[in-house]
């Protein structure tokens, strides 16, 4: 893990705001959605990329049936 120097408060509502250098560094944009991970004592804050629930792939996602499934796997399914 990488320190920033950063420090902030959390409000009163349990918000906390990011940075505008960690979110064009991350490329975080407004009503971008935020994954929470917790590992031992730490928070964890990552980009939501939807991946494909078989490759796990990030690319050329498509929803099926409520289930994230990319162009590659739904080829493969085909020629089963």
């Amino acid at each position: 893990m990488k320190a920033t120097g950063i420090v902030r408060k959390i409000d009163q509502l349990g918000r906390i705001v990011l940075p505008i250098e960690l979110r064009r560094t991350l490329d975080i944009s407004e009503n971008d959605s935020l994954e929470i991970y917790v590992e031992d004592d730490s928070i964890i804050l990552r980009k939501y990329q939807p991946a494909c629930i078989f490759c796990d792939n990030a690319r050329n996602v498509v929803v099926y049936k409520g289930k994230n499934v990319c162009k590659d796997c739904i080829k493969a399914l085909e020629e089963i």
